[in-house]
């Protein structure tokens, strides 16, 4: 009995890391594919660099815009999965500091962007598809209206528009309406 019990043991046994090292085969490839950086982790790269910001601010849109100039440095992190951001300008009269890490997620399919600065306490998480076409990323997301504690709806536009040119929109939902707050033009220092 007890010779039928190791060698039915030992079956099972084998049998378990025979099928650990089969579906471990296919769990590598799957990681693999996750984190492995491709064209378009290639094409983020080609936006690293410095970078001069014309932006315009609309506080409210009867209002006249607030124009300020800025600066952003843009550098690939963990080997060219991700794309850190700080940008200096100012607003409203005091210094500006704000910080975005973008990438693109090989699984679903989309840039993913989590941006923080010193005009708040929170972070902005926003996603959405490249669209080739317009050479475009439409990020979509949510963040904190100071003013009511709820969470309100926020758009993002980022568009290369050559080597040495982007174009950032951002939009804000209000009342249920979509609102322009700032566009930042970039020019390659």
């Amino acid at each position: 009995m007890k010779k039928i019990l190791i060698t039915t043991l030992f079956i099972l046994v084998n049998l378990c890391i025979n099928n650990i090292n089969a579906q471990t085969a296919e769990e590598m490839k799957a990681w693999s594919d996750y984190m492995t950086p491709g064209k378009v982790h290639e094409m983020l790269a080609t936006c690293d660099g410095e970078w001069s910001a014309d932006i315009t601010m609309w506080m409210d849109p009867n209002a006249e815009p607030i124009k300020t100039t800025g600066t952003s440095v843009n550098k690939m992190i963990m080997g060219g999965r991700y794309q850190i951001s700080n940008n200096t300008s100012t607003m409203m009269g005091m210094p500006f500091e704000g910080m975005n890490i973008l990438g693109f997620d090989n699984i679903k399919k989309v840039f993913i962007s989590a941006w923080i600065d010193n005009m708040g306490t929170g972070m902005m998480i926003m996603e959405g598809p490249w669209d080739e076409a317009t050479n475009s990323v439409t990020l979509k997301g949510k963040s904190v209206d100071p003013l009511t504690g709820k969470d309100m709806d926020m758009k993002e536009v980022f568009q290369i528009i050559d080597n040495n040119t982007q174009k950032l929109e951002m939009y804000m939902s209000k009342d249920g309406k979509e609102l322009k707050v700032m566009e930042i033009n970039y020019k390659r220092k």
